[in-house]
């Protein structure tokens, strides 16, 4: 397990003031972007243009987790807009493994997300050739939904099977993450968080940030 990290979702952000929103999150690992195309997911929200300039309005890198159709033909472009990660959906990807070979290609770190339903075992073989897996906790396409704890045994089947691999490979989870269900994401095994709504309702959202990494921290035990 390498060091916890914490990456807010400005899907919960003020659209309106964007490069604001991020100035507030200052203490975090990553800004989590969150791409939809209305046909993968029911919500429509940021492309590469948008990418491009949070990019430009903010030190943190951003990790851009891609919730499209066709990520094979699009995903390329969100490394070259200047997203530092990049997260397809292996259920959208007809050629993952030359997709992440294509990301990292770019400079950027690839990664795979699967929807909560997606079993992880059948792409063992591929997880040398990322550098993160984002495991969804809640169904993708809104923030705000409530955590789903199916999800925890897939979270430790997935570290057992990045431990085998030998390899540095970050394990994210996304959804319904908050003070109260982060110490068992990372009891099973994550070690990058996605916040949304945890992080920006709260009056001081790099507090809350702090206050993740702390409590992630307390229940993952000795690194």
């Amino acid at each position: 397990m390498g060091h916890l990290q914490i990456t807010p979702s400005i899907l919960n952000a003020d659209f309106a003031s964007l490069g604001a929103e991020m100035a507030r999150i200052g203490s975090a690992d990553w800004v989590h972007v969150d791409v939809m195309d209305n046909h993968f997911v029911p919500n429509l929200t940021f492309g590469p243009t948008m990418v491009e300039a949070l990019s430009r309005s903010t030190e943190l890198p951003l990790d851009a987790h891609l919730m499209i159709e066709d990520p094979d033909r699009w995903a390329p472009g969100y490394a070259e807009a200047g997203a530092r990660s990049v997260t397809f959906h292996v259920e959208a990807a007809k050629a993952p493994v030359r997709l992440a070979r294509e990301i990292r290609a770019q400079g950027a770190r690839a990664s795979m997300a699967l929807k909560p339903a997606t079993p992880i075992e059948p792409y063992a073989d591929l997880l040398p050739e990322l550098d993160m897996v984002l495991l969804m906790t809640v169904e993708p396409g809104f923030g705000g939904q409530k955590f789903l704890d199916l999800c925890l045994p897939k979270i430790r089947r997935t570290r057992e099977l990045i431990a085998r691999t030998g390899g540095d490979i970050w394990l994210q989870v996304d959804g319904g993450v908050s003070l109260d269900t982060i110490g068992r994401c990372a009891e099973a095994g994550a070690d990058v968080f996605v916040a949304g709504s945890a992080v920006y309702s709260a009056d001081d959202p790099d507090a809350m940030v702090t206050a993740l990494r702390e409590a992630a921290a307390r229940a993952a035990g000795p690194a």
